[in-house]
């Protein structure tokens, strides 16, 4: 707060004048109404030295001081001159405004109030005291006081001003409570006051994208268009807003607008760079990363550490999935500024990206304890919590072929993270099965214990070993069941799989009746690019206890076409070939070809909110080639639709239909419909304390 002008004219009216004859200070005193302390506290300086007791003179050096940035040495000027005048109102009141100046704002708090009771209706005491509670963040007292202030100037524009962030800063409170229909009502206080206030309708626009209500945050840039500088931050907002709903080619359209229109303002650099910086994450949106990174190196010729610059350079690598460049300028961001919010926060995303989970919640935990609450940060962590809270899988399926076989399932899993590196596995399964026509019956019971454990950011071993009990109608027998495999990243976009699997082939009574013991041995390669286009392969050995053994080779080519919901679609291309053909008792020729066009829609169950639904949709035809006969029409679909009732409990239906082969036999169809609940059992991982900190 600096009620400079008023406080000097109450100086300027209290000057005894026959000192005023010897001394003049006019000159002092405009420098200190026109903001110029430097030159103020060397003139007020030379006139102590001359007149050492001048209790004007010693004030206004005070103040010069202290507006200058040395605020404890005008909290000590002050403090001398109240122990000489005790009970000189106005050295209380620049004591108390000092305090303000050096941060002490308990202190102030409470000489500000004993001020307010010894003169109520002193302008300066009254705003000083709203200032003061404004500081510590009682907003709803500073309003009170601040009209009292305005009740006593009426107009102030001094006043006026305080009221106004008074109630941003009352605004944000609420809006950090996530209660922005309360943070919307005191931001339109402010605009029916102050009409078109550039702050509060920037706030307001803040508040609506937030609320995901983007219509409304339109308006609010909309309304900010009155000039040329305001319409470009407006178009800037409107970039973002387009963003927001995934309307990338729009969002890169308006931005260039506002680009074109800072030609005329180069005298407002940040206006320009915040442009700048708009236009270059509109191209990294829209994949346009090698004229981004073009922008960007333009950028840091002239400056080459600037956070902002670097923040760009992080997003483009994060896009590019170059984690550990990304890594590398965020901690550069946090070198230059330890409580930037993109230094902190984009640190935990890139550490997360990169595999490294324990820097993913140091970073977060850091962005919290600078910004409490903040809204981003908190999804962040509730996504990464979501990822090692133990939860709890029931699933129920019932199948049936036109085979006449049909059968009933139910699955139970309970995933349980000990830390980020290693988690136990627990999987029980009870099938039972039925041929309708010979009445031959099985079942069985799968009971399996695992641990998966991170030895490396990008290298993941999973292991499980249980056994299978089955109960058929002419045989009953145990198995072991064997699945270990390595989840790896070799080199950037790539995912590679290898394992072991020791299964029983249980599709049916009269294959579980076999005990037919399948050995497979499996490799899972899918390369992503940044372009949207992709390449999964999958390769199966498999040696059977009849003495078969069976190749699998499955390759898949796809397009991204959208990221919300997740659409992408492609072609497959499957080969089988078994060693024997045992036709009467499975599936089993000698070669298998099929090609098909696939297209898959999925809104993930990971980012829908509570209270919302969320579905997947996969469906394919094609062509399948068994041995040397005429190809056959194939088709599949697959559906899911599910409900998230809360963060902690979801439910959803699926079904699938097929008459693909490859399954058990030629000329087949097979369904399959079911349900599934998942559960998480508590509301954070165990180790990570109340407090947000690790165990």
């Amino acid at each position: 707060m600096k009620n400079l002008f008023l406080i000097t004219i109450t100086l300027i009216l209290s000057i005894n004048f026959s000192v005023l004859a010897q001394i003049d200070m006019k000159q002092g005193f405009n420098y200190l109404e026109t903001g110029k302390y430097v030159e103020a506290e060397t003139f007020f300086k030379t006139i102590l030295n001359e007149f050492p007791t001048n209790k004007t003179a010693k004030l206004c050096y005070g103040r010069a001081v202290g507006l200058n940035g040395d605020a404890e040495k005008a909290v000590t000027i002050f403090t001398d001159l109240l122990k000489k005048y005790p009970n000189d109102f106005e050295i209380k009141l620049n004591y108390a405004e000092s305090l303000l100046w050096s941060s002490q704002f308990n202190k102030a708090k409470g000489y500000y109030k004993n001020l307010v009771t010894e003169e109520p209706k002193s302008f300066s005491a009254l705003l000083g005291y709203a200032n003061t509670l404004s500081n510590l963040k009682e907003y709803e007292n500073a309003l009170t006081y601040v009209n009292k202030a305005l009740e006593v100037s009426p107009g102030n524009p001094n006043a006026l001003t305080s009221k106004k962030y008074i109630r941003l800063g009352y605004a944000y409170q609420f809006q950090q409570k996530q209660d922005y229909n309360k943070a919307l009502t005191i931001l339109d206080q402010n605009l029916s006051e102050f009409k078109l206030d550039k702050e509060t309708l920037l706030n307001k626009a803040n508040v609506y994208l937030i609320k995901n209500e983007p219509k409304n945050a339109e308006k609010a840039y909309f309304l900010l268009a009155t000039n040329k500088k305001d319409s470009i931050i407006a178009l800037n907002g409107l970039s973002l807003v387009s963003h927001l709903q995934n309307k990338e080619k729009d969002a890169l359209k308006t931005v260039e607008k506002a680009l074109e229109k800072t030609s005329s303002i180069k005298d407002d650099s940040l206006l320009v760079n915040q442009t700048k910086e708009r236009y270059i994450q509109a191209l990294i949106w829209n994949q346009k990363y090698k004229t981004a990174e073009k922008e960007i190196n333009q950028l840091l010729k002239t400056s080459p550490n600037e956070n902002w610059i670097l923040s760009l350079r992080a997003t483009l690598g994060m896009y590019r999935s170059d984690f550990k460049e990304c890594i590398a300028d965020y901690n550069q961001i946090l070198k230059n500024d330890s409580i930037s919010f993109d230094g902190n926060l984009g640190g935990a995303n890139a550490q997360l990206a990169n595999g490294n989970e324990n820097g993913a919640y140091n970073a977060v935990f850091k962005t919290l304890e600078v910004f409490p609450n903040q809204k981003d940060a908190m999804g962040f962590l509730k996504k990464l919590n979501e990822d090692f809270t133990p939860f709890i899988e029931e699933k129920l399926a019932y199948t049936f072929d036109n085979g006449n076989n049909n059968s009933f399932s139910s699955t139970t899993s309970l995933i349980f993270p000990f830390s980020t590196k290693l988690k136990a596995t627990a999987n029980y399964q009870y099938r039972t099965t039925e041929n309708t026509v010979t009445k031959n019956k099985a079942n069985s019971n799968n009971l399996t214990f695992g641990l998966t454990y991170k030895i490396h950011p990008k290298i993941t071993f999973n292991s499980s070993l249980g056994i299978n009990k089955a109960n058929s109608f002419t045989n009953n027998y145990e198995q072991l069941l064997v699945d270990v495999n390595f989840k790896l990243k070799p080199l950037k976009l790539q995912d590679l799989e290898i394992g072991y699997k020791r299964e029983i082939q249980n599709f049916n009574a009269d294959l579980l009746d076999k005990e037919i013991v399948t050995n497979n041995y499996y490799a899972n390669y899918n390369i992503s690019s940044n372009f949207n286009l992709g390449w999964f392969t999958q390769f199966f050995h498999t040696t059977q206890n009849d003495g078969n053994a069976r190749n699998l080779l499955f390759t898949s080519l796809y397009y991204n076409f959208l990221k919300k919901p997740a659409l992408k679609g492609g072609i497959n291309y499957q080969f089988i070939s078994f060693k024997d053909q045992v036709p009467t008792i499975y599936f089993s020729p000698e070669k298998f070809n099929a090609i098909e066009i696939f297209a898959d829609l999925l809104k993930d169950e990971k980012i829908t909110k509570p209270k919302n639904w969320f579905y997947g949709l996969n469906g394919a035809s094609g062509f399948q080639f068994i041995e040397d006969n005429k190809r056959q029409l194939t088709y599949r679909i697959q559906s899911k639709i599910g409900y998230k009732f809360s963060d902690r409990l979801l439910m959803n239906l699926f079904g699938q239909h097929t008459n693909i082969a490859s399954a058990t036999a030629s000329g087949f169809t097979f369904t399959e419909i079911g349900l599934r609940i998942k559960w998480y059992i508590t509301k954070k991982p165990i180790f990570i304390n109340k407090n947000g900190t690790f165990n």
